[in-house]
């Protein structure tokens, strides 16, 4: 299947001048292979830094099996930077609060401004946003995906112009020396670099790590659902949550529930995370749920909650999986990194997996712009990695955090959290009647209202911090010999 079946009418844009208009004198070839948002992000950068770049996606099709996704500040940044504002701005739904409830009767304990405030603190909005899920769809999907431009589309169709995608080719064999990748087909693709965005069941990371590396259960899973904003509007109870645009996080005992508003507001997207009972279990964005099972996880909860249980005629149901860090992202030959969920994976308590990937990218991409000769590939790697693996694994750390905070039981313990964040929330109220603050909120068990905290996670700029590592080292980095004279 050829991937220009996938051009379509928006998939010209106007970025700014990446990397002040830098590009590599030595144009690598290289492989990125996953096809998701990390993928597509990997390969737009890397080809924006001058480099020829073939995305191989194992799925024949891009299926039209999605949720809602979180684009927040350092994120959408650097997807404005892109020439993608004007898609954001259309399809995607900017939040004005994040209001965190009691499970039982609905009562806000916690709240944030977004909004304007965001803009204002960490220099861009943040979106709520559509994406969908590469699946083994069939072909029918192509022509509702050309109707549908949400972030995964967005991503497609800013990348597409600049590279190579080849669907339906499925990587069964790495040789990280070569390197290469063989493919199910029997083909061999050759490279001078393997950027392996598989995501979560990656099969690159088994040839960094050096052996199968198996995830451990969580005990949690999440039951996702889509629902169109039209039923909603029609119940007293259920309205507000699309007129008020806010993010709303209901926790409870074991469990906890995320809502709020996508494409232009014609969706509600529920998260909703639960304990797992399964033995074994489907590690997948796709794997079908249960609905009454789904009802009964919830059973007791308030009554907004069973309104929108009752609203939901099918669910997918994702079991989450954790993994430690690595202790790296890269193949001993320097020539294989991983990305994204394939060396970081998040769980999604701080809505933050796609953003780290996405930073990735951009931090890839720019460190790449400077390349001058294959020799420099692992060290260029190796300033990737030193950019981005202390972030990342910090966020790795912070989401974790979000589960134990979010799913105290009722007690000692869930009344000290509400206590925190009800100070936390008047705190806010003073501030946006012009007041100062009057509370250290830092370790807040909101953590986004946590000002240090959320300075660090939103106010990043991949690039900016690309650019500063750079100036310091870069000039030690590129004076080293070259491999091959090294070796003589």
């Amino acid at each position: 299947m050829d991937a220009r079946e996938f051009q379509t009418a928006d998939s010209t844009h106007q970025p700014e001048h990446l990397y002040k208009g830098r590009r590599a004198s030595l144009p690598l070839d290289i492989v990125v292979i996953g096809c998701g948002l990390g993928g597509l992000a990997a390969a737009y950068c890397l080809a924006q830094g001058g480099h020829k770049v073939t995305i191989l996606e194992a799925a024949p099709a891009i299926g039209d099996v999605g949720a809602g996704i979180q684009a927040s500040p350092n994120v959408s940044r650097l997807l404005k930077r892109w020439g993608l504002g004007p898609h954001l701005e259309e399809l995607g739904v900017k939040p004005q609060n994040l209001s965190i409830r009691r499970w039982k009767n609905d009562e806000v304990v916690g709240f944030t401004p977004f909004g304007e405030a965001f803009v204002k603190d960490y220099g861009s909005p943040y979106y709520h946003i559509h994406v969908e899920f590469l699946s083994l769809m069939h072909r029918f999907c192509l022509t509702r995906l050309n109707q549908r431009a949400d972030f995964h589309h967005m991503l497609y169709a800013a990348a597409e112009p600049h590279c190579k995608i080849r669907v339906d080719c499925r990587v069964v064999f790495v040789d990280p020396s070569k390197p290469s990748v063989t493919l199910a087909s029997g083909e061999v693709v050759f490279a001078d670099l393997i950027i392996g965005a598989d995501g979560v069941k990656s099969v690159t990371r088994e040839y960094v790590v050096g052996e199968p590396d198996e995830p451990r259960a969580t005990g949690d899973a999440a039951y996702r659902a889509l629902i169109p904003t039209e039923k909603l509007l029609q119940d007293d109870d259920l309205r507000p949550l699309v007129e008020n645009t806010e993010s709303i996080i209901w926790m409870g005992p074991k469990g906890h529930i995320v809502g709020y508003n996508i494409r232009a507001k014609k969706e509600y997207n529920l998260v909703m995370i639960h304990p797992d009972g399964a033995e074994g279990g489907v590690e997948s964005w796709t794997a079908g749920g249960n609905v009454e099972r789904m009802k009964e996880s919830y059973k007791g909860w308030n009554t907004v909650v069973q309104k929108l249980l009752a609203l939901i005629p099918s669910t997918l149901d994702w079991k989450l999986m954790d993994r430690d860090p690595l202790p790296s992202w890269i193949h001993k030959d320097g020539k294989l990194a991983l990305l994204g969920d394939s060396c970081h994976p998040m769980l999604p308590y701080r809505a933050q997996g796609s953003a780290m990937a996405i930073e990735d990218a951009a931090v890839l991409g720019n460190i790449f712009s400077h390349c001058s000769d294959r020799s420099q590939i692992a060290p260029l790697l190796y300033a990737y990695q030193s950019l981005r693996y202390e972030r990342a694994t910090a966020t790795q750390t912070s989401s974790s955090l979000n589960r134990h905070i979010f799913h105290h039981p009722d007690g000692p313990e869930q009344e000290e959290r509400d206590r925190e964040m009800r100070a936390a929330m008047e705190d806010a109220v003073r501030v946006a009647r012009g007041e100062q603050s009057t509370l250290a909120l830092a370790g807040n068990a909101n953590q986004w209202a946590d000002k240090k905290k959320s300075a660090i996670q939103f106010g990043y700029d991949a690039d900016e911090e690309a650019e500063k590592w750079w100036l310091m080292n870069g000039d030690k980095l590129m004076s080293f010999v070259p491999i091959s004279e090294a070796v003589n």
